[in-house]
């Protein structure tokens, strides 16, 4: 795909949407946003999901921590690809934890998330 699918303000969408839904915990939305055979890899160097059933049992794990999401930054695009700078807050026991990310997506040529790559560590992790 050479961009032609998606155009940069649909890329720079699709990021807000992802976050919004998560936010939300729209578990049917937001995998709608990911092809079958989608590859999450969150963080990178971790065991990847494969497939949309691997992916939704990953946020299913997160909205039971009552994860929430916002974009800190605007979208990076680039042909068939976004890459954006998010904060993610999650409830561990009785602590808030805030997670600063970068996640890239690359889509298929039916404008879906095809490949999902967070890329952040422990030391973007903090408490609140």
């Amino acid at each position: 795909m050479t961009g032609d699918i998606l155009d940069a303000k649909q890329l720079a969408e699709c990021a807000q949407r992802y976050v919004d839904l998560i936010s939300s915990h729209d578990i049917d939305a937001l995998c709608g946003l990911f092809a079958a055979d989608a590859i999450q890899e969150d963080p990178v160097g971790h065991e990847p999901h494969i497939g949309i059933d691997a992916i939704r049992e990953f946020f299913l794990v997160g909205f039971s921590a009552d994860i929430k999401a916002e974009l800190t930054g605007s979208p990076r695009c680039a042909g068939n690809a976004v890459a954006f700078p998010l904060s993610v807050t999650f409830g561990v026991g009785d602590s808030v934890m805030k997670l600063e990310a970068i996640d890239v997506f690359e889509f298929n040529d039916e404008g879906k998330i095809q490949t999902m790559k967070a890329y952040w560590g422990a030391d973007n992790c903090s408490s609140l």
